[in-house]
C-alpha cells in the first residue's frame, strides 16, 4: 500500500469583470488546458490581498486593484498526481478586483499560458475549472459569510 501524502495549498483568485467580460487565464492542467481565474498559490508569508495583485499580473500583465473580499472556497478531497496519493486541502480566496494598468500579455513559463477576456454568458461553453463557477456564484450572491452553502 502507497503512502498517503497531506498537501494544503492556498491560493488567491481575482474575478475581474469589465463591460460583461470576465477576464480568466489558461491552466496548464496535468489533463490539459483549462481556463481558470487568474491567481494563484500564495508565497510564504505573503499576504493574500498582495498575492492576488501579483498573480494577476504574473498571468495577465495587467495592474489590479482588489475592491473587496468575495469569500472563501474549501476543497478537501484525495488526488492522484504522477502516481502519487495526495489528501489534497485547497483553500481558494476570492476577491472582486479591476484593471487599473497594464495591457494584457501571456505568461512564460509558469502554470498559465495564455489570458483573455471572454462574454459572461459563453463561461459554460469553455469548460473552466470549477472555481470559476464559484466565484461567481459568490459575486452573484454575496453572502455575508462569504461561503456558498452546501459546498465545498
Amino acid at each position: 500500500m502507497s503512502e498517503i501524502i497531506s498537501r494544503l495549498r492556498v491560493a488567491a483568485y481575482a474575478v475581474i469583470i469589465d463591460d460583461d467580460r470576465i477576464l480568466l487565464s489558461r491552466w496548464l492542467s496535468p489533463t490539459g488546458p483549462r481556463w481558470i481565474l487568474p491567481g494563484g498559490g500564495l508565497d510564504h508569508g505573503e499576504d493574500p490581498y498582495d498575492a492576488v495583485i501579483r498573480e494577476v499580473f504574473e498571468e495577465t500583465g495587467y495592474h489590479a486593484a482588489v475592491d473587496r473580499l468575495l469569500g472563501i472556497q474549501n476543497v478537501h478531497g484525495p488526488l492522484r498526481h504522477n502516481e502519487v496519493e495526495y489528501d489534497y486541502h485547497r483553500i481558494r480566496i476570492m476577491y472582486e478586483a479591476h484593471v487599473v494598468g497594464g495591457e494584457l500579455t501571456f505568461e512564460v513559463g509558469g502554470s498559465t499560458d495564455q489570458a483573455a477576456w471572454f462574454p459572461l454568458d459563453e463561461v459554460p461553453e469553455l469548460d473552466p475549472v470549477e472555481s470559476v463557477h464559484y466565484a461567481l456564484a459568490l459575486l452573484r450572491s454575496s453572502p455575508a459569510d462569504g461561503r456558498i452553502a452546501g459546498s465545498t
